[in-house]
């Protein structure tokens, strides 16, 4: 089969998407686009730092259905990861010069939230329908695959593929919807264990702490936006496959029809749970750390012509070579002054296996 465009498989509906009539590698490009009413749907992606060229594009085809397509699905090849960047020791060092400043009382710096990659390599190219489909049996994710070809340059025929418990924003009609992640647990397939781990986070000061700076700094670039802005006292607790979260849903009404989904993702974004608090230092840390940090962490979606659309945040997720030979997922964990680098470096191993999983990757 083509590999399609673009695919978000949510539990209520999918959304496919195939060939390009207009790429927008300018954000401002598309949502002026968007404005002006000259196309009927903006999709694709954002990056982490929206300086850079987006993946957004205006689709020739669009299909909606309950489930995905009848895509043939084939074996998966031999997958095996052939560098660490940084190495978990590594990580901890990172994660300890970032306490520093968090720990400092004269430092603005509240939370900030630090990756590392993993460099994969298959034997064959990887088949994008069987590994959608895999993604996808993750009900209470939203799998996803985005052609980046639009931001053109060096990400002309990657993707991005992954699967995200977040949803970042979501507007239909006036009503608009977030439910920001921050907080978690591994999973574990003992049950007795695994209620425990779920209770332990749903109890944890540190983590708890962690999401409030998130929810807050939601609340505050949402309320110019919104009327009627609505965010549960406390967090609730939801799982995926591989990992127990906090989230917490928020809804409200908007001030302005004229703010579409593309508007509300990019006011939004990048929430705490990705950047940190305040965004500026947070961003400026990670830029100096991490430097470059892709399609990861930013958010994948679309915007219709009426401004209805969805995003959600573009974690548990790899970037995928043009041969479909190589790829690079990257997974984060939010660093507060509670932090402990070893229970950090753990969080990111565990937030790997939503898409070493898939890749048919052992951990």
């Amino acid at each position: 089969m083509t590999e399609p465009t673009f695919v978000l498989a949510e539990r209520d509906g999918v959304l496919v998407a195939d060939g390009v009539t207009v790429a927008y590698p300018t954000l401002a490009d598309a949502r002026s686009t968007l404005a002006a009413g000259d196309t009927r749907m903006v999709l694709g992606a954002l990056p982490f730092d929206v300086t850079q060229p987006a993946a957004l594009s205006a689709p020739e085809n669009v299909r909606r259905s309950a489930t995905l397509p009848d895509w043939p699905t084939r074996p998966m090849p031999a997958v095996r990861i052939t560098a660490t960047e940084p190495t978990p020791d590594e990580h901890r060092a990172r994660i300890a010069t970032a306490l520093e400043q968090l720990r400092n009382p004269d430092s603005p710096l509240h939370k900030v939230v630090l990756a590392r990659a993993l460099h994969l390599l298959a034997d064959a190219p990887l088949d994008i329908a069987t590994l959608v489909r895999r993604l996808a049996e993750d009900t209470s994710a939203t799998a996803y695959f985005v052609d980046l070809s639009a931001a053109g340059g060096r990400h002309v025929g990657t993707a991005l593929i992954g699967a995200s418990p977040e949803l970042l924003v979501a507007r239909r009609g006036d009503v608009v919807s977030c439910r920001p992640f921050a907080g978690s647990a591994p999973r574990s397939a003992d049950p007795t264990t695994d209620r425990a781990n779920g209770a332990a986070l749903a109890d944890s000061a540190k983590d708890l702490h962690e999401h409030r700076l998130v929810v807050e700094q939601m609340r505050t670039a949402l309320q110019p936006l919104c009327t009627d802005l609505e965010i549960a006292p406390t967090p609730e607790l939801s799982r995926t496959s591989a990992v127990w979260h906090l989230n917490t849903p928020i809804t409200g009404r908007l001030r302005e029809r004229s703010v579409t989904a593309l508007d509300l993702a990019v006011a939004l974004h990048p929430t705490a749970a990705v950047g940190g608090v305040p965004t500026a230092d947070a961003v400026r840390l990670i830029s100096d750390v991490e430097g470059d940090r892709g399609f990861y962490a930013g958010a994948v979606g679309w915007c219709d012509g009426q401004g209805d659309g969805t995003w959600v945040v573009s974690i548990r997720c790899a970037e995928l070579s043009a041969d479909r030979l190589s790829a690079q997922a990257r997974s984060g964990g939010g660093i507060v002054a509670e932090s402990d680098p070893d229970d950090e470096v753990a969080e990111t191993n565990t937030k790997f296996r939503t898409i070493l999983s898939a890749l048919g990757v052992s951990t």
